[in-house]
C-alpha cells in the first residue's frame, strides 16, 4: 500500500462515519410522531372533560365550573407545550418542515426558535401549567393535606426558580457573547 492511499481510506472512513452520524439524527423522527400522537391524546381528553361536563352545566356551582375551566386551559397549555417541543425539536434536530413554508398560517417563531429559545419556552409552559394546577389546588383547599399543598409549593417554585435561572444563565450567555465581539 503505497502512502498516498492511507490518506484516502481514512478520508473516505471519515466521510461515511460522518455520514452515518448525520444521517443519524432520523433517528429521533419516531418520537416527534409519537408527540403527534400524544397531541392526538390531550386533544381527545379536552373534549372528553368538556362533553361530560355539558349535561351538569346547569347544576355545577361556581367553583366546579372555574375548575372545568381550569381543567381545560390546564390541557391546552400542556399541547402548546408538546406542539413547540415537536415542531422545534424536528426543525432544530432532524429537517426542516418544507410543507409550512409557503403558508401563511405558519406561526413567526417556527424555525426561529433555537435551543435556547425552545428552553425558556419550555420552562415558561411548564411554570405556567404549575401555575394552573396549583390554582386548582386552591379551590379545592379541603381535599389536600396540608404537607401535600406544602410540597405542591415548594414543587412550583422550584419551577420558577428553574425558569429564572435558565433566563439568568442565557442572559449572561448573551452578555459575554457581546463582550467577545467587542
Amino acid at each position: 500500500m503505497s502512502q498516498n492511499e492511507e490518506p484516502k481510506r481514512s478520508a473516505a472512513m471519515e466521510h461515511g462515519i460522518e455520514g452515518l452520524i448525520y444521517a443519524s439524527r432520523w433517528l429521533m423522527a419516531p418520537l416527534y410522531l409519537g408527540l403527534a400522537a400524544a397531541l392526538t391524546i390531550l386533544v381527545i381528553t379536552f373534549f372528553r372533560e368538556l362533553i361530560v361536563a355539558v349535561p351538569a352545566l346547569y347544576t355545577m356551582e361556581e367553583k366546579e365550573i372555574i375548575l372545568l375551566v381550569l381543567t381545560l386551559i390546564d390541557i391546552s397549555l400542556a399541547g402548546n407545550l408538546v406542539l413547540i417541543i415537536l415542531f422545534s425539536g424536528y426543525e432544530n434536530f432532524v429537517s426542516k418542515i418544507e410543507a409550512a413554508h409557503n403558508d401563511i398560517d405558519r406561526p413567526e417563531w417556527m424555525g426561529t426558535l433555537d435551543f435556547s429559545g425552545l428552553k425558556i419556552k419550555l420552562v415558561a409552559s411548564i411554570v405556567a401549567i404549575s401555575a394552573i394546577h396549583l390554582l386548582k389546588i386552591f379551590m379545592n383547599l379541603d381535599s389536600y393535606t396540608p404537607a401535600s399543598i406544602q410540597w405542591y409549593v415548594i414543587i412550583h417554585l422550584a419551577f420558577v426558580g428553574s425558569g429564572v435561572g435558565f433566563a439568568l444563565m442565557d442572559w449572561i450567555e448573551e452578555k459575554s457573547h457581546k463582550l467577545a465581539k467587542e
